[in-house]
């Protein structure tokens, strides 16, 4: 009997708590999961909500709970801070600056560009990044010797940090 309760409850009301919880916080898998979860807290306490005046307002207390808690762990990600309130050892990037550092990696030559980013941002030794590419060690010194210099040309009326994301930029 309280099994099939809980069951027609669940049915009459899954879709509006989901849809809520939706409409709290703009995403559907977070909906979803917002909506199981408040139905899970009714099902534990199932015996005093069946006995409340409204049942359905009830678990829609719990969704409208949940989603205020999903929306504050959301803003503490966005804002880089964990669940203890530690902020991220990460510092955030200059976008401006990586954008233009990608829109230069794009302007060079491939071969270049594959060895300058493996040499630089992947961190490969140069008989690594000969195996990856199928070219000799030398050439990838000299890729690579070439590569940074049309770079530093190419953002040379940039005022980059000497330092960006952790890598040193070249000049």
């Amino acid at each position: 009997m309280r099994e099939q309760a809980f069951h027609a409850f669940f049915e009459a009301h899954h879709v509006t708590l989901a849809r809520l919880a939706y409409l709290l916080t703009g995403d559907t898998t977070a909906a979803d999961d917002l909506a199981a979860d408040a139905l899970t807290e009714v099902w534990r306490h199932w015996d005093r909500v069946a006995a409340a005046d409204d049942p359905a307002a009830y678990a829609k207390g719990i969704v409208a709970n949940l989603a205020r808690n999903w929306i504050r762990r959301q803003g503490r990600a966005r804002r880089g801070l964990d669940l203890l309130g530690f902020p991220r050892s990460r510092p955030a990037p200059d976008v401006p600056a990586v954008l233009d550092v990608r829109s230069a990696l794009r302007r060079l030559p491939y071969r270049r560009r594959a060895c300058v980013v493996l040499r630089y941002a992947f961190d490969l030794p140069e008989q690594e990044v000969a195996d990856i590419l199928g070219i000799s060690v030398g050439t990838v010194k000299s890729q690579t010797s070439r590569g940074a210099k049309q770079l530093a040309d190419l953002l040379e009326d940039l005022r980059l940090p000497d330092q960006l994301g952790g890598w040193e930029v070249a000049r």
